[in-house]
């Protein structure tokens, strides 16, 4: 009998039992009060009518009224009304059409539907056929190792929608939570990729330390640049639902260190695995010079993560940009406005972070890999 590799295997094991807990672990939000007494299902569009809705120019407001069959839930089957509220915004308005799956919300009271309404298109069906394709094709080109990535982006996922926002909601300090979360993270990721030797101590070491140092500078310079939190996409809205308590600036702290630490780890894992192959090849490598070849690679890496960083961030931000060339806005109005600054920090912290996590990491590669007598 094949004696087990605790070593190589042991991560994965350990990350099926953690995913185990992450899915049954309750987030405490379960009964928001917004969806009590209400059933949620997918609705077929048998009929559209749109005699309430008003049109000036691009912008359409007004009410959408839409005959619906129900698919599924308590009244699977049922043919009732349902209806959809134009607020006059193309970014969050939707318009259904004959033969259009919607999600929709029943309001009811014992046996009785209340009202229908339509919260938007269905895709959660092709969302999950994405998902599997993309799964099918890592594990294609990766094999073995593509598992491994679906299993850390997995437990990734749930990390973060269990753990992190639960507690970010219940009042903990963002920038502490933060730093154990992705930290934890870190140390789950690389072990899956390297499982538990030196190689595994030398990323996760180099990662954390260019996460510090963006934690760290993220926290001085957001006080800096006078940045609020409330920068952060519908952010406020937690404030007046019950939240006012939430630290929104130290959140967007968090947010710097937590959307860079993706790219801190990829640059520390190439470097080790380069220091660890030079070290397969040449065994009586010297300190030095084994920290030296990390640094090349860090050199040469260094040269497209921060541009990786700079096209991550501001590829949303591409229509801003020309709304403020066609209006002419001048160039120091832009980069003083408090969005822009934001992503300018983002972008600038981050790559501190990514420039700190070469020389960190191709010196703990240096000691740790090296073989001396």
């Amino acid at each position: 009998m094949k004696k087990f590799d605790f070593r190589n295997n042991g991560p994965v094991f350990i990350c099926f039992i953690l995913l185990a807990i992450l899915l049954i672990l309750p987030t405490g939000y379960e009964g928001a009060v917004i969806y009590k007494g209400t059933d949620r299902c997918v609705a077929r569009v048998v009929s559209v009518n749109n005699e309430n809705i008003i049109d000036t120019g691009l912008v359409r407001s007004g009410e959408q009224d839409c005959k619906l069959e129900l698919l599924g839930g308590k009244f699977k089957g049922d043919v009732t009304d349902g209806y959809n509220i134009l607020n006059g915004s193309l970014e969050t308005d939707k318009i259904f059409y004959v033969g259009d799956k919607a999600l929709v919300v029943i309001s009811y009271e014992n046996d009785k539907i209340i009202s229908v309404n339509m919260i938007d298109h269905y895709r959660i069906h092709m969302e999950a056929i994405l998902a599997v394709v993309f799964a099918i094709f890592l594990i294609l080109v990766a094999g073995k190792t593509g598992i491994r990535a679906i299993l850390s982006f997995v437990i990734t996922v749930l990390m973060l929608w269990k753990v992190l926002i639960p507690a970010y909601l219940n009042g903990y300090n963002p920038v502490i939570i933060g730093i154990i979360i992705t930290t934890f993270l870190t140390v789950i990721i690389i072990s899956l990729v390297y499982g538990f030797d030196k190689r595994t101590v030398t990323a996760v070491c180099g990662s954390v330390a260019g996460l510090l140092v963006t934690a760290v500078l993220g926290i001085i310079f957001t006080g800096q640049f006078k940045i609020h939190g409330a920068i952060m996409a519908h952010s406020e809205s937690l404030l007046y639902s019950g939240y006012s308590n939430l630290n929104l600036t130290k959140i967007f702290m968090a947010s710097i260190f937590i959307g860079s630490s993706g790219a801190v780890m990829d640059l520390s894992v190439d470097i080790t695995s380069s220091v660890n192959e030079v070290v397969a090849k040449k065994p009586d490598i010297g300190v030095k010079e084994a920290i030296i070849s990390g640094m090349n690679v860090g050199r040469a890496a260094m040269g497209t993560m921060t541009t990786t960083l700079l096209l991550a961030y501001s590829g949303g931000y591409v229509a801003s940009l020309m709304v403020f060339m066609a209006q002419g806005t001048p160039i120091d109005n832009i980069i003083n406005y408090k969005y822009v600054s934001a992503e300018i920090l983002d972008t600038i912290v981050g790559s501190f972070g990514l420039v700190s996590v070469a020389p960190l990491t191709a010196i703990c590669a240096g000691i740790l890999l090296t073989k001396r007598d």
